[in-house]
């Protein structure tokens, strides 16, 4: 595996080394060993697999507060996404940043996502899944989230939403950034 950081400190992706013959190839998605050793969360509590029929699907931002983080491995395991994280830490020099991503069933990359940040994704194609593994069971009453267009994290996507939650849908906007800090401290560990 290579593991590169982001330009937002804690997350990193996740690419595959891979040994190939006349077969195809071989390749480690994950080593708990090589994850400490890089500084990552390396514990899995449940894995996830999200289905999405259509492309422009859009799941999220969701995240945990600090009453039940969890990081997060996502990894495109059929078709393609374009996936965001928002750096949620309180104090973080980078509170508020996006990241984005593209993970393809193809290019076999994952995201390393720590605790505390808000993660949403789009799928770029129809029939597309996606795998997660997650270092907590999921909590319902801890989650928080965001909302995709909201003018203050500035998120380009890729294309309008063809299918999304109402939950997802209606988040409130945020207003300012000193509102980003006040939800980020609220839900956050004290810095």
């Amino acid at each position: 595996m290579n593991i590169t950081p982001t330009p937002i400190p804690g997350p990193a992706l996740i690419d595959f080394v891979e040994l190939t013959d006349d077969r195809g190839f071989f390749a480690r998605s994950f080593c708990r060993d090589e994850f400490v050793e890089a500084g990552l969360e390396p514990a899995v509590a449940q894995c996830n697999v999200s289905f999405n029929h259509l492309a422009g699907t859009l799941r999220g931002l969701h995240f945990q507060t600090a009453d039940a983080p969890e990081s997060k491995l996502v990894r495109c395991t059929r078709g393609a996404i374009i996936d965001v994280i928002v750096d949620m830490r309180p104090g973080s020099p980078t509170l508020g940043e996006h990241f984005t991503v593209e993970l393809t069933a193809d290019n076999h990359r994952a995201l390393f996502i720590p605790p505390l940040f808000a993660h949403a994704y789009q799928t770029l194609q129809d029939a597309t899944e996606v795998h997660y593994q997650v270092s907590q069971p999921y909590t319902p009453n801890t989650e928080r989230g965001l909302r995709f267009d909201d003018p203050v994290l500035g998120i380009d996507w890729p294309m309008a939403p063809s299918v999304m939650s109402d939950k997802d849908r209606n988040w409130p906007l945020l207003g300012s950034i000193a509102a980003l800090v006040e939800l980020a401290e609220a839900s956050g560990a004290p810095t």
